[in-house]
């Protein structure tokens, strides 16, 4: 018989239940992972006197055999195996011979494939890290060309008060910083080796679970072999700040559809990341913002896959978390993927300031500041102050004009309190650069803001 386990067995099993029960078509993902936690194994048996120096000899180039048949695409991977850890130790056993069946000993699949996803995750956490920082920087530089350049902010999706495009880039630069030190935390968080708890209970052999964790780069050894082998909390970690990540990306993404349309008109996306129709030739469609937000609920999908196979599960190990990589896997390609291009996007795309500021004169966007004004010079409450710039809003709106652009004789004869000084508190400009509130829009704290995320990208 083929199998690895098959001693206990006196049939076969069926072909169905090998197509049903593998996962190496999978899992083979993680065969570098796998490889080098065998050899940190193998040595930290040889240093217990487990393995001869001469097995360990014969299984270090063996690895390293297989390893390159791996990369060279000549290994042979096939569903009867099972799984990675079979397929490998297998051909292992093939080159070497007696020596490869030695490197199974105080280790079980369960704590096998728990190190080499582990690591994957980890390696992946890191690398997502260092993406969400590129894109950060290209944020940044544009960011840093229009500090004052107006447009309106809004809430409801209505006009509310006027803003720099700048401070408008820097939510998203702030909620990037967010997302890096959720990654980071994460691998701080679960950066423990679960090699040498074998099936759930640990081993009766004399192992060395920390000269183990030091080769493969863990921070220590986990406390509790029950949980190690069954825990998948480090998988689900990645998904959450994959899914968060992706939500903000998908936010911007709306804000770049909305702005690349005839109706806003605020950036144009570069050729390389539109794309046209089939039908109406003068169209350019901006997809790429368009698959971002279609993407994020793809990777939703994954976190809540994975949520709903581990919610009911007994300890120690089950089956079951064998649904734990795919979506991991696919969550993480395409995160990698939507950094890269959302990055490129940024990098290419032409903002128009014109339009920015042309859409800053509709709405009213100066109203706080003339309430403001009354509040400071003319000692009127809040609320009465509220209920003239009303009247002030519905004057302009009768004008068919902006308040910003009102004439001073139009607020006096709503209230004759209102002095000439009023109109620098309407100026739009002045409005944006009046909030200087610690996190505030004006652009002296603008630049503040970005020199703040300089200095946490190291740039």
């Amino acid at each position: 018989m083929e199998k690895m386990w098959s001693g206990r067995f006196i049939g076969s099993a069926s072909s169905l239940l090998d197509q049903f029960n593998a996962s190496i078509m999978f899992d083979r993902k993680l065969y570098r992972e796998d490889i080098e936690g065998s050899l940190a194994h193998a040595a930290m048996l040889t240093k217990q006197g487990i393995l001869t120096t001469e097995e360990f000899r014969q299984i270090t180039e063996g690895l390293n055999q297989v390893m390159s048949e791996i990369e060279s695409g000549v290994f042979e991977w096939k569903i009867s195996d099972e799984d990675l850890h079979m397929a490998i130790e297998k051909r292992l056993t093939a080159i070497i011979g007696d020596a490869g069946k030695k490197l199974h000993t105080a280790r079980s699949r369960n704590d096998q494939v728990a190190v080499d996803f582990r690591r994957y995750v980890l390696r992946k956490n890191l690398e997502i890290v260092d993406a969400l920082k590129l894109l950060m920087h290209e944020v940044l530089v544009v960011a840093s060309k229009h500090t004052e350049t107006i447009l309106p902010g809004m809430t409801h999706l209505q006009h509310a008060q006027p803003i720099n495009f700048a401070f408008h880039l820097g939510a998203y630069l702030a909620m990037f910083k967010r997302d890096i030190e959720r990654f980071e935390s994460s691998h701080k968080r679960n950066n423990i080796s679960p090699l040498g708890c074998a099936a759930l209970a640990g081993t009766p052999h004399n192992i060395d679970r920390n000269m183990t964790a030091e080769l493969l780069g863990f921070d220590g050894v986990s406390t509790n072999c029950l949980d190690t082998v069954s825990d998948r909390d480090f998988a689900l970690e990645i998904l959450f700040n994959i899914s968060t990540m992706m939500m903000h990306i998908s936010r911007l993404s709306e804000e770049l559809v909305m702005w690349s349309s005839y109706e806003f008109g605020f950036v144009e996306l570069s050729d390389e990341y539109s794309t046209g129709s089939s039908i109406m030739p003068q169209k350019k469609n901006p997809d790429v913002p368009e698959l971002l937000r279609g993407k994020t609920g793809r990777v939703y999908g994954s976190l809540m896959g994975l949520l709903t196979v581990m919610k009911g599960l007994p300890l120690a190990y089950n089956k079951d978390t064998q649904e734990d990589k795919e979506g991991v896997f696919d969550a993480v390609e395409t995160a990698e993927l939507s950094l890269e291009i959302l990055k490129e996007a940024i990098k290419t795309m032409q903002v128009k300031p014109h339009n920015m500021e042309k859409a800053s004169k509709i709405g009213h966007l100066s109203a706080t500041d003339l309430a403001d004004y009354l509040v400071q010079k003319c000692n009127i409450p809040f609320r009465e102050a509220h209920f003239i710039t009303g009247k002030a809003v519905a004057k302009s709106e009768e004008l068919k004009i902006d308040l910003s652009d009102i004439e001073l004789q139009y607020l006096q004869e709503i209230d004759s309190r209102i002095d000439e000084d009023v109109l620098k508190f309407l100026s739009i400009t002045n409005s944006m650069n009046a909030r200087t509130s610690a996190g505030g829009t004006a652009t002296l704290r603008t630049k503040e803001q970005l020199e703040y995320f300089k200095s946490f990208l190291g740039v």
